[in-house]
């Protein structure tokens, strides 16, 4: 009992201590906090939410300076500028070896623990979105046969979200919407399908979100 009361009151502590990080925007340290959290028991929808900003605001960071980076990149190409290309380029691969180190991170914990341990529609619904989100955040900069690697991943992870959330999951459930919205985006700008992703998007009342595809968005 008196085990328990402790290790209860320690969830909380972490729980607070993440929601005290997201406050002070300090985001590595509320993943380790969600992460601890994770690894002692199945987490709640608060506590699965607040994991799931923690990394949104880890991974889009680095997005964001990726997407910067390459255009400075490219730009300097295009002008000729050899040695700052060089220079942006290997910086770009500093982004991308931190984009790879995320991604695995949530990805390991995805399979080991929180797909496996979701009893709840919507829990594993959500889990297997965001193992998906994941896995196209990679292909988003991966190229050859990573690339082809991260969006099959990506495909088969939204792919059993979606088979669930028809099934069991009402069309105006919020992670059922993000999912179709998600995988649309997938389909638009990874695997450069607009008729497809626009379909799906539409198959879920999605149609509206679409005209936004291409644009940093909290759910992408």
């Amino acid at each position: 009992m008196a085990a328990a009361a402790a290790a209860a009151g320690t969830r909380e502590e972490m729980v607070y201590m993440a929601k005290l990080a997201e406050q002070a925007e300090r985001y590595e340290e509320m993943v380790e906090f969600m992460e601890k959290v994770a690894a002692a028991a199945e987490l709640t929808v608060e506590e699965r939410n607040l994991l799931s900003v923690a990394y949104k605001n880890v991974i889009g960071a680095r997005r964001a300076s990726w997407r910067i980076v390459s255009s400075i990149e490219h730009k300097e190409e295009t002008r000729g500028a050899a040695g700052h290309a060089a220079a942006a380029r290997g910086y770009r691969a500093r982004v991308e070896a931190e984009l790879s180190g995320i991604c695995a991170g949530i990805l390991r914990l995805l399979d080991e623990r929180l797909v496996p341990a979701a009893a709840a529609v919507d829990a594993r619904v959500f889990y297997l979105k965001m193992k998906g989100d994941y896995h196209r955040y990679l292909a988003e900069f991966k190229t050859g046969a990573e690339r082809k690697d991260a969006a099959d991943s990506t495909l088969a992870a939204y792919q059993a979200a979606q088979d669930i959330a028809v099934k069991e999951l009402p069309p105006t459930h919020p992670i059922r919407l993000g999912l179709a919205l998600n995988f649309s985006v997938f389909y638009y700008e990874i695997l450069s399908s607009p008729d497809r992703a626009c379909s799906l998007a539409k198959q879920e009342d999605g149609g509206d979100e679409m005209r936004d595809a291409n644009k940093p968005d909290e759910e992408q």
